[in-house]
């Protein structure tokens, strides 16, 4: 069934191609309007790589989230192709109205299934998002894997690197690649941008030492050492490892030695990794790839980010120190979280901050949360954090609470549209923004939400 699916996806990913590139031959500018997470940067570097290749031109906006507002603007611009990845299937209605042909690439839930978005005799309308044929956007492919199936046509294979570091982005390389992005890192592999090998699963093996980066690998969990630095240096010293080592200098007996004792606490730590071929050193894994592209977009360092992923690394150093800052205030939050836990409802519990730094790394860190068993893992997790007057939600679930039925993407639009607000994402994690005055109103009806979806679960 998959491949009727994937042939399907890929028939209409071509026909953005075709447009995308009847545009660049009457040398049209092309807009590009992008999400400011790791999967966002990477589908728009995608687009623009393939367009700058091919001798066009392009002009990015990176937004925190699509807002109406927003895309009203746009129809003051006069540019006659808008693409919208890794956003636009939750807008729809006010996306056709702009006068342009228009592209979404986009893997989120769509919202409203009823709107028919088709072209017409003066403009070409094309929705590109896997669950319009059947395809898991949460797990089987991420809005860079779309992007890169939309620009598949022109043969670009050294680009299904930076769709897999937008899928890491998106924790969808939990298990390994399945579905469209297995069929993306085999083609990867196959024209060798692309290698897998066996290795150790640390975290910033190429750019921190041995004890930050225990310390910092999540997922895998090695018990006792993730998320405690002083325990992961204690470990190393028992073991005669050199702690301001990166794990690429160690000697092969060194390295014999951290594999057999990491393997001791989980065996999950030595398994498949995935690197891009003929790349700078510290971005040649795509998770380290994809976390320096993250705190790019957590500290709204876009021009930044899009930089590296078009493949100027004057300024990389610039990212690796947010990375870093990234990194502690996780390790902060952490802790915070550890100490002040979340306030629990019947069916979800929450956490909620005002402070300016915590802010940037509460969704990672629950999820951290939920993966340590540091907060209930039965119950989703919905962060709120003060913005002026509104509320920004980012909410979490766990693949067990979806498999009860759980959808927080459909909780999260229709719970903020009560309210004024507006949201969606995906079915394990999704977000919305609301009016502050509404939070505990807001609250009790996810509450609700989530227990109507689990009983009426089938």
């Amino acid at each position: 069934m998959i491949q009727k699916q994937l042939h399907s996806l890929l028939n209409k990913a071509s026909e953005a191609c075709t447009l995308i590139q009847a545009h660049i031959k009457s040398k049209n500018v092309i807009r590009i309007i992008s999400h400011n997470d790791a999967d966002g940067l990477t589908s728009a570097c995608i687009l623009a790589n393939a367009i700058k290749e091919s001798g066009g031109r392009f002009h990015i906006t990176i937004v925190p989230r699509l807002q109406n507002k927003f895309i009203k603007k746009l129809h003051k611009e006069r540019y006659k192709l808008f693409i919208f990845s890794d956003v636009g299937s939750g807008n729809i209605s006010e996306i056709k109205r702009l006068k342009a042909d228009i592209i979404i690439a986009d893997h989120h839930q769509i919202q409203d299934e009823n709107i028919k978005f088709e072209s017409d005799d003066e403009r070409q309308l094309i929705h590109v998002n896997p669950h319009l044929f059947g395809i898991d956007g949460t797990k089987e492919v991420s809005a860079s894997g779309v992007c890169y199936l939309t620009i598949r046509d022109y043969k670009y294979t050294w680009l299904a690197g930076l769709a897999l570091v937008g899928a890491y982005g998106d924790m969808q390389f939990k298990h390994s690649p399945q579905s469209v992005n297995k069929f993306i890192l085999d083609e990867g592999v196959e024209h060798n941008d692309l290698i897998v090998e066996d290795d150790l699963k640390l975290s910033y093996s190429h750019t921190q030492p041995l004890n930050k980066s225990l310390t910092y690998t999540y997922n895998p969990n090695i018990k006792g050492l993730s998320g405690n630095q002083d325990a992961s240096t204690k470990f190393l010293e028992e073991n005669n490892i050199p702690t301001d080592k990166k794990l690429k200098d160690l000697t092969t007996e060194e390295y014999n030695q951290l594999k057999e004792k990491l393997i001791e606490i989980n065996p999950d730590i030595y398994g498949k990794v995935y690197k891009i071929n003929n790349i700078i050193p510290e971005l040649e894994n795509i998770e380290e790839y994809s976390k320096i592209l993250d705190s790019c977009g957590k500290n709204k360092e876009y021009t930044l980010g899009l930089s590296i992923g078009l493949g100027k690394y004057e300024h990389l150093d610039q990212s690796l120190e947010l990375l870093d800052k990234y990194n502690s205030e996780m390790q902060k939050g952490i802790e915070w979280i550890k100490k002040e836990g979340s306030i629990e409802y019947d069916n979800l519990q929450y956490i909620f901050t005002n402070d300016k730094k915590r802010k940037k790394v509460l969704g990672a860190i629950s999820s951290i949360g939920l993966d340590l068993n540091i907060i209930n893992k039965d119950k989703p997790v919905i962060n709120m954090m003060q913005m002026d007057n509104i509320i920004k939600i980012s909410s979490r679930a766990t693949d067990e609470q979806v498999k009860k039925g759980i959808n927080l993407g459909k909780i999260m639009n229709e719970a903020s549209q009560s309210f004024n607000g507006t949201g969606g994402g995906h079915n394990i994690a999704a977000g919305a923004t609301i009016p502050t005055k509404e939070k505990e109103n807001f609250l009790h009806l996810v509450d609700e939400m989530i227990e109507y979806q689990i009983k009426n679960h089938s």
